[in-house]
């Protein structure tokens, strides 16, 4: 043991090339598969002999039953994967199904890479899909229940343990997993076969006989010939509108198709029914705008509904919600119309080049803000129930023509407090009213309730400004006094400024409720119903009389003017000089 005391010494170095020679002339390195030949088979374990191992491998009974390796014999050489050259025990570690897996991963890349076809059988079913297991390699496979076949089915079991193609779609070189399709094989061999086959059609063929198949939402599907399959969109089963192809078709049912479309990249088929008859369209030019016809309800929608006209198929019209009446806002063609129903309309318009047509059911009719012109005049008086009452005016419903008149709350008494007056009415009350304005194009009608009474505004037809009235105090309050003149109801504001011309004078707790004054016209305008009292004004007035003639009594109370002295003692100064 001296050499090894010094390991850099001449004899150590020379031991070390010779022991790394002997080594790298074996070839044996941990993780690499290598060749193991039987040498001995027991009831528990196969013993191998590998060349430059110091001690035989040995692998367990049941690794050769799940590798399906019973017929192997004495001088049999199997594929191992070599773990490690020396255990804790000194035994050699091997496996020969993590060879299995490896060499079959190395085949699997190599398809996956190449995009290869591999044979595979599946052998069990798995949560979302089944496995299936390389025929060449045995390594297992993951198949979504998607990718089995082109269609739905509800047994596999004619599929167990067959070996067919298969199409590598996925592999995780990372976790080892991989996953693969059949539907994919037998998709592109249809393909090839549908290819030839779409090739026989072309734009303008007629296919007959076709079978209805099935249909969705979008449209309905045809089998040709038991070898292709074909749309028909919704849009092509017929001049009318359809909502859904069962209202229309039954499954197995024959008709004959007209080929509209050919795409030999997706190896599709256009086809359509409507266009084996002739345009219903074509004969619109008999058509008159503003002309009444009969239309029938065909579908109902939220903005309207479509209508086919004078019953003719496919010579279908729009008929918006804003021409289904002329008095309804905003009416919903579902509560006014049924399916199935016939109409009287009037052809609005008519776009050939976009093949629409409009029309209208409110214009059938006649305007009945017309009628009401005709049959109720501006001045007229009618009657009618409250319909709908808001925070300004109430909407009254004209009995016989079943239309709505405006009244706002202005004309509902000539006394200031409109609002209050509102409160007074609620729905369905009747009310006599006078039309004061109707205009038929813009459908609407004003009427008014004060208009049935006199106007107690006409007691100032005969007023002007500067004449004197007497008034009656109601209240006071520090902004001025609320007045009532002798022989009317209106009521008046004197502002306090209007009270009278000395400042000291202007006082409007002075005056209590029921006084009666004298006041002046200071302001009239009778076209806008404004009129503005003043008692300052009438004391000026007095003033330049009395300067010239005298005093002249009020009607009502005295008032105290202060400076009605001052101004005559001025005047017999000026008299004597």
């Amino acid at each position: 043991m001296e050499i090894y005391k010094n390991i850099d010494s001449k004899a150590s170095k020379e031991f070390e090339k010779l022991l790394n020679s002997q080594i790298s002339k074996s070839k044996i390195v941990e993780g690499k598969i290598i060749d193991g030949k039987v040498t001995k088979i027991t009831d528990k374990y196969v013993y191998l002999y590998i060349e430059n191992l110091k001690s035989e491998p040995i692998l367990d009974i049941s690794e050769i039953k799940t590798l399906k390796l019973e017929g192997i014999k004495i001088g049999t050489k199997i594929p191992v994967l070599l773990e490690k050259i020396e255990d804790r025990n000194g035994d050699v570690i091997v496996s020969a199904i993590k060879a299995q897996r490896i060499k079959g991963w190395h085949e699997l890349e190599k398809a996956y890479e190449k995009k290869e076809i591999i044979m595979g059988k599946i052998t069990g079913k798995v949560k979302g899909g089944v496995i299936v297991e390389h025929v060449d390699t045995g390594s297992l496979m993951f198949c979504p229940g998607s990718q089995i076949s082109d269609k739905p089915l509800k047994d596999i079991s004619h599929l167990m343990n067959e070996p067919q193609k298969f199409a590598l779609i996925k592999l995780d070189k990372l976790r080892g997993n991989a996953c693969v399709s059949r539907r994919q094989i037998i998709t592109s061999n249809k393909k090839e076969d549908k290819a030839k086959i779409v090739e026989k059609y072309k734009v303008g063929d007629v296919i007959k006989g076709a079978i209805v198949k099935g249909y969705s939402s979008f449209g309905c599907f045809f089998d040709v010939n038991s070898e292709l399959d074909v749309l028909v969109h919704l849009h092509e089963i017929s001049y009318s509108r359809v909502n859904h192809p069962e209202e229309v078709f039954n499954i197995g049912e024959k008709h004959n198709l007209l080929v509209i479309s050919v795409d030999k990249e997706k190896l599709q088929v256009g086809c359509s029914i409507k266009q084996l008859t002739p345009d219903p369209f074509e004969n619109i030019k008999n058509y008159k705008l503003n002309t009444p016809y009969k239309a029938k309800v065909v579908k109902i929608m939220e903005y309207g509904a479509f209508c086919e006209l004078d019953g003719k198929a496919g010579l279908t019209t729009l008929l918006h919600s804003s021409e289904l009446s002329w008095t309804k806002k905003n009416v919903s063609a579902k509560k006014m119309l049924k399916v199935d129903d016939e109409i009287e309309c009037v052809i609005t318009e008519i776009d050939k080049e976009k093949r629409r047509v409009s029309i209208s059911h409110r214009l059938a009719k006649e305007n009945p803000f017309s009628t009401m012109q005709k049959k109720y005049p501006e001045g007229s008086i009618v009657e009618g129930k409250i319909s709908s009452i808001n925070e300004y005016a109430i909407y009254l419903n004209i009995n016989d023509l079943d239309i709505d008149a405006f009244l706002h709350c202005n004309d509902l008494t000539y006394k200031k407090d409109n609002e209050e007056e509102l409160k007074k009415y609620k729905k369905n009350d009747s009310l006599k009213v006078k039309v004061l304005e109707i205009k038929p194009d813009q459908q609407k009608i004003r009427v008014g309730l004060k208009q049935l009474e006199p106007d107690p505004f006409d007691w100032f037809k005969n007023k002007k400004v500067n004449d004197q009235i007497t008034v009656k105090v109601t209240s006071s309050d520090s902004k001025g006094l609320k007045v009532i003149p002798e022989g009317t109801d209106l009521e008046f504001i004197i502002k306090k400024s209007q009270i009278a011309i000395n400042t000291a004078d202007a006082r409007p707790n002075r005056f209590i409720k029921g006084d009666r004054i004298d006041a002046a016209i200071s302001e009239l305008e009778f076209s806008k119903r404004k009129v503005s009292l003043s008692i300052k004004l009438l004391e000026e007035l007095q003033n330049q009389a009395a300067l010239k003639m005298g005093s002249n009594p009020l009607s009502g109370r005295q008032l105290p003017f202060s400076s009605l002295s001052d101004k005559l003692e001025n005047s017999d100064k000026k008299k004597k000089k």
